[in-house]
């Protein structure tokens, strides 16, 4: 472990985190950790801990937190819509190369409809795109 410790720990959960302030000025050198809010990452929402005040440089923390932790979850939402790509090219090798007629009967009528959901939604945000693009929305 580091010497420097963060002065903040988040423990990420479910649209969210629990902030912590680290203290390490004991004596012993034990390692505090007081809670002093929740965070709400979809709405920006920050509860106080109890009767808590907190900080101006409390408030920079989160914020700045949030900011990542957004940043983070977009990047990861294109990272697994780019594996689902991936599963889709390595689905349709199957089809052509090992699946047998069973297997197909098992999973085709359900992934045609969800393919044609897919792609009934690209096409139309794609045409909104253009359209907006040409001024014309």
């Amino acid at each position: 472990m580091s010497a420097e410790l963060p002065e903040y720990f988040f423990r990420v959960r479910d649209n969210g985190a629990l902030v912590f302030r680290v203290n390490t000025a004991d004596r012993s050198r034990r390692i505090e950790m007081d809670q002093i809010a929740a965070v709400n990452i979809r709405s920006g929402e920050v509860k106080p801990h109890g009767d808590r005040d907190l900080t101006a440089e409390d408030q920079a923390a989160i914020t700045d937190w949030v900011t990542a932790r957004r940043n983070i979850l977009a990047a990861r939402d294109v990272d697994d819509i780019l594996r689902s790509i991936d599963t889709l090219n390595q689905t349709a090798q199957w089809a052509q190369a090992k699946a047998t007629d069973e297997e197909l009967e098992l999973v085709t009528d359900t992934m045609l409809l969800a393919m044609h959901d897919l792609r009934t939604i690209l096409v139309r945000k794609k045409a909104d795109r253009t359209l907006r693009d040409r001024g014309m929305a």
